[in-house]
């Protein structure tokens, strides 16, 4: 602390000080070697009484007058610190606000993709249940290699990482800002992962399944698409008796449930990084 530090240079002050005025009036001193007296004669020992109270005076006043400047310098010096890390602090939750607009761009699109394999599903499962009647086969199997459910939200962690490895987190002043961050990029984040991995390892499989029983050959565009481009179907073979059973409808419900349990998590999630928007942008205010 500011205060404690000039505290202890007065100590020493007025330890250096004491020991000049022993030494110019012949008291006891002390040093590393032992102690030595050096005695004033008798006539003179009630003047050099008297100006050792007067120096002692005189000197307790100066440097009570340091310690005074000490204390401003070490208060200062602590504002300006303190001053410069709230400027890097509302710098971090600026930067913080931008990311979390970034972050909810890319939940909106996540949304837009999971929400569109949900339409085809709902299309395929229609033409099933109607016997293939409404598809032909070229539509089916388009609305098929165009579902995509395992598209993924990834939130951008780096500035928040950088609060808190700067040591600015401590100093965000909205309590609820700082919980809010922490469920975003714990919490929420380890069950984003978890939702992930088990979406993907789906998705792989029921891509499989889609190319080996319809034995498939496809066109893909890197460039169509909003994150892994698009696939088109040019050769296929369409396998009605494994489109029809129950196998395949199971599969295609599967997808639905993995689809509509993640949207659920991403509204979720897009309500928090709302509110968390909105506290960042008063944080800095």
């Amino acid at each position: 602390c500011w205060f404690y530090r000039a505290l202890s240079k007065l100590g020493n002050y007025y330890r250096q000080i004491i020991t000049q005025i022993r030494t110019n009036h012949g008291l006891k001193i002390c040093c590393s070697k032992g102690c030595t007296v050096s005695s004033p004669a008798p006539a003179t020992k009630i003047s050099h009484s008297r100006g050792y109270m007067g120096n002692l005076k005189r000197y307790g006043f100066e440097g009570f007058i340091i310690f005074l400047g000490i204390l401003l310098s070490f208060y200062i010096e602590e504002l300006r610190v303190t001053s410069n890390k709230i400027d890097t602090k509302n710098k971090l939750v600026t930067d913080l606000s931008q990311s979390l607009t970034n972050d909810l761009n890319q939940i909106n699109s996540v949304k837009d993709i999971l929400n569109k394999a949900q339409n085809l599903n709902i299309e395929i499962l229609n033409d099933i249940d109607k016997d293939h009647s409404i598809l032909s086969d070229k539509e089916a199997l388009d609305m098929l290699i165009d579902i995509d459910i395992g598209t993924s939200f990834f939130p951008s962690d780096g500035i928040f990482i950088e609060l808190i490895s700067s040591g600015s987190f401590e100093l965000i002043n909205n309590q609820q800002l700082k919980s809010i961050l922490l469920e975003i990029f714990n919490h929420r984040a380890q069950r984003n992962l978890a939702n992930n991995t088990e979406i993907d390892l789906f998705r792989k499989d029921h891509r499989f399944i889609i190319l080996k029983n319809f034995r498939i050959r496809f066109n893909y565009d890197s460039y169509d698409g909003e994150y892994y481009g698009a696939m088109n179907a040019v050769n296929y073979k369409f396998n009605e008796d494994y489109y029809l059973s129950n196998d395949f409808y199971g599969f295609q419900s599967q997808a639905m449930s993995y689809a509509e349990s993640y949207l659920r998590f991403l509204n979720d999630y897009e309500d928090l990084y709302q509110l968390a928007l909105a506290l960042s942008n008063e944080e800095v205010k």
